[in-house]
């Protein structure tokens, strides 16, 4: 077998997740586990984060998978359904719902089921992606109240835009208070940047999610600076050596090309296991508990590790490509996008460890 793995680091994930209750310490938790648990495994951060209060998810598929494995904490449809087959499946499992649009009302008012849900239903604040526009939120509220398939208990909820940047959340709190005065619900409101920047945001339930895999949701800062963990570590080993004279150059397109003598660690991984392609050359990298750095392009399969100034390095050499040493985040900034995209797309042909 290839030397590849993720490994899943379960104590990371439970300090992380106590992080986000030190700082909400009044609400309840909805732990994001979307994306297959942001590519670290749905069932296995679901069981590192069975002391939260809920799971919000993406797909139906999910919450099922959540219920049949016998967790029976709220969880949550983020983009509620697109069909009545599948809202009467929802009512079978018990799941609560995200309502963003009229045709989801309807269909709540429509369809005979045997269990009525809760639901969440979301004001747009400015991320003009999901929600009721203000002007029209009271009236779906009442809607909502009066349909007999929906539980007594509707939460009020909106997602931040700018949480994570200089703008902040004041305006778009500001729209969701002016309109929620004076309506006797539960609040949603917070994300994993505005649970760490914005007390004022930490109300009923709370929805971290990057910074429970260690990962930092604030732009320009570093993950470790909130305390957190990362809980993934990408690793792989060095699987040949190239010593290469000044001149010469190393993978598709030259990309790199020797000033002096250069040792060359190549690693087993590549772009199908879900590290960047356009990581570029100088990259961090690990290579035998040293810092170091990628050279030239990433191959399909492999990538090239200087190993010049590392003279104890060679074939069987453990390599870190992000995780304890080296931040996701490192990494996702020198290829031009956010750890969010690297964890979730690891690939499913790399082995994954839970390490309790």
């Amino acid at each position: 077998m290839r030397p590849i793995q993720a490994s899943i680091h379960l104590a990371a994930l439970r300090h992380n997740l106590n992080v986000a209750k030190l700082a909400a310490p009044n609400s309840k938790i909805m732990a994001v586990v979307k994306a297959n648990g942001y590519g670290h495994g749905l069932l296995h951060i679901a069981a590192g984060l069975s002391q939260a209060d809920g799971f919000a998810v993406l797909g139906l598929d999910e919450a099922i998978s959540l219920r049949e494995a016998g967790f029976d904490q709220s969880i949550l449809l983020l983009e509620g359904l697109f069909s009545t087959d599948e809202l009467r499946t929802a009512s079978g499992y018990d799941a609560s719902l995200v309502v963003h649009c009229d045709e989801q009302v309807k269909m709540l008012e429509s369809v005979s089921i045997r269990w009525p849900v809760a639901v969440f239903l979301k004001m747009n604040t400015g991320m003009n992606r999901l929600g009721f526009k203000p002007d029209a939120y009271v009236a779906a509220l009442n809607r909502l109240a009066s349909c007999k398939n929906v539980k007594g208990e509707i939460t009020l909820m909106t997602h931040f835009a700018t949480a994570d940047e200089d703008e902040g959340v004041v305006a778009a709190l500001t729209q969701f208070q002016k309109i929620a005065q004076g309506l006797n619900y539960p609040t949603s409101l917070a994300n994993s940047a505005a649970i760490l920047r914005y007390p004022e945001t930490r109300t009923d339930w709370v929805r971290p999610g990057i910074m429970l895999y260690g990962a930092t949701p604030v732009t320009g800062a570093a993950a470790a600076s909130y305390g957190l963990k990362p809980v993934m570590n990408f690793t792989s080993e060095i699987i040949a050596v190239q010593n290469l004279e000044a001149g010469e150059s190393v993978g598709y397109g030259k990309r790199f090309t020797a000033t002096r003598k250069t040792r060359v660690g190549i690693v087993a991984c590549g772009y199908a296991d879900g590290y960047p392609r356009h990581a570029p050359s100088g990259t961090a990298i690990a290579v035998n508990g040293k810092l170091t750095q990628t050279l030239g392009r990433v191959s399909m399969d492999m990538l090239f590790a200087d190993i010049t100034d590392i003279p104890q390095a060679n074939i069987g050499s453990p390599v870190e490509l992000w995780g304890s040493q080296i931040p996701v985040d490192t990494v996702a900034e020198a290829a031009g996008t956010v750890g969010y995209e690297l964890l979730c797309a690891i690939a499913p042909r790399v082995p994954v460890k839970v390490i309790e």
